[in-house]
């Protein structure tokens, strides 16, 4: 099966509803993208599809067949996606780290579709769970980047 992750075309020996966050650790070595409770609930497997945040464990691979996706790994190659990670330093979000590579790609998705978001956008956008409870952190450093 032929999908386009991070901008290249990649072959992938999988059964079509194997979730897209094992193709993108197991068959394609992306572990940016982590697993957390493989329910869509906590959002630490999220990466962009289409633009979009989307809990790749439990998307089927067949799924985004012929669709880009984005993962962690490249996301500075965006401009938004490198302000937001700068944006994450600036603020020492992370403290154990684990969430956040799909914190910064919930985050990088929102301030692509809603340059200025409000608080209430902030937080209808961003469900990922941080069990380190940064949230007022994430939010500082989403609104740090939508001032400019």
């Amino acid at each position: 099966m032929e999908i386009t992750v991070n901008g290249a075309v990649r072959i992938v020996d999988a059964e079509p509803d194997t979730p897209l966050l094992w193709v993108l650790r197991d068959n394609l070595g992306l572990t940016g993208t982590k697993y957390g409770c493989g329910l869509a609930q906590c959002g630490a497997c999220t990466v962009l599809v289409q633009g979009l945040p989307v809990r790749s464990c439990v998307t089927p691979v067949e799924s985004v067949a012929g669709l880009p996706v984005t993962t962690i790994e490249t996301v500075e190659q965006d401009d938004v996606g490198r302000r937001i990670v700068e944006a994450w330093v600036a603020h020492q979000v992370p403290q154990c780290g684990y969430c956040q590579s799909g914190q910064v790609m919930a985050a990088t998705a929102l301030l692509k579709q809603v340059a200025a978001p409000s608080d209430s956008d902030i937080a209808a956008a961003m469900t990922n769970l941080c069990r380190c409870g940064t949230y007022n952190a994430i939010a500082a450093a989403i609104r740090n980047v939508a001032q400019g």
